[in-house]
C-alpha cells in the first residue's frame, strides 16, 4: 500500500462513471430518459426539458432535487422511470474486481442514484458483495452530493472518521465538501460533465482516468 494512505480505514465510491467508465454511455441513457420525463411532467418541448433538466442539475445536484424542490414530484416514481435502461454496455473490469477484493477496510457506494439501481449496476459489474452498504439519495433525506450534510450523513451513519476515509468521484464538485471535512479525494477524469467554468481542482488530492488500475498501483507501491 502506497505509504501515505495507509490510514485510510474507509474507501467510499460514487458509482455512475467512476465504476464503470464515462465511455460506456449508461448515464446518457439515463440522461436522455430525464429529458423525457422533464417533457412529460410539463408538456414541454425536448430543448425546452433539457434546458431546465440541466439548470435544475446545476442549481440542486440534481435534476430530481429540483424537480422535487419546484413541483413535489414523487422521488420513487421519478428514480424507477430514469433507471428503466438497458446496462448491455456494462462490462466487468478483472482489475477493478481485484483490486477492490484486496483493499483494507470498509468499502461503500456513495450515490445520488438509488439503491435499487445501484444494486443491479454492480450485479452487472461483477461487484456484487464487494461493498458493505449503498447510501443513496434516499438516506440523504434527498439532499445530494455535493450538498455538505450528505456526507455528514454518511458518515454518521456508518460511524465513519473522515480524515480515515477516501472517496473516489466522476464530478469533481462533488470532492470539495469531502476534502472540506477531511477525507482524502480521487477524481475520475473521464469526460464525464462538470459544471460550466468550474476549474478549481485544489480541494482534489489524486487525479486518474482508471480507478481499477489507481487501485492496483497504490495496492503494489511498498507492498
Amino acid at each position: 500500500m502506497r505509504a501515505e494512505l495507509r490510514h485510510i480505514r474507509n474507501w467510499i465510491f460514487d458509482l455512475d462513471n467512476t465504476l464503470y467508465p464515462a465511455s460506456a454511455n449508461l448515464f446518457a441513457l439515463i440522461d436522455a430518459r430525464i429529458g423525457a420525463y422533464v417533457a412529460r411532467l410539463l408538456n414541454v418541448d425536448a430543448d425546452e426539458a433539457w434546458r431546465v433538466q440541466k439548470a435544475y442539475f446545476h442549481a440542486h445536484g440534481t435534476t430530481l432535487s429540483g424537480l422535487m424542490a419546484e413541483h413535489g414530484i414523487d422521488p420513487h416514481h421519478y428514480l424507477d422511470d430514469v433507471h428503466d435502461v438497458d446496462m448491455a454496455a456494462l462490462e466487468r473490469n478483472e482489475t477493478l474486481i481485484a483490486a477492490l477484493a484486496r483493499l483494507p477496510g470498509r468499502k461503500l457506494v456513495f450515490t445520488n442514484g438509488d439503491a435499487p439501481y445501484a444494486t443491479k449496476v454492480l450485479d452487472r459489474l461483477g461487484l456484487a458483495g464487494t461493498f458493505e452498504a449503498i447510501h443513496d439519495v434516499h438516506a440523504t433525506s434527498y439532499r445530494p452530493k455535493p450538498d455538505p450534510v450528505a456526507y455528514q450523513g454518511l458518515l454518521d451513519a456508518y460511524g465513519l472518521d473522515p480524515h480515515e476515509s477516501l472517496f473516489v468521484e466522476d464530478m469533481a464538485r462533488n470532492l470539495r465538501p469531502a476534502k472540506a471535512i477531511g477525507m482524502a479525494t480521487v477524481w475520475i477524469d473521464n469526460g464525464s460533465e462538470q459544471l460550466p467554468g468550474d476549474a478549481d481542482r485544489s480541494f482534489i488530492d489524486y487525479i486518474t482516468t482508471d480507478i481499477g488500475q489507481w487501485l492496483f498501483d497504490i495496492l503494489e507501491e511498498d507492498a
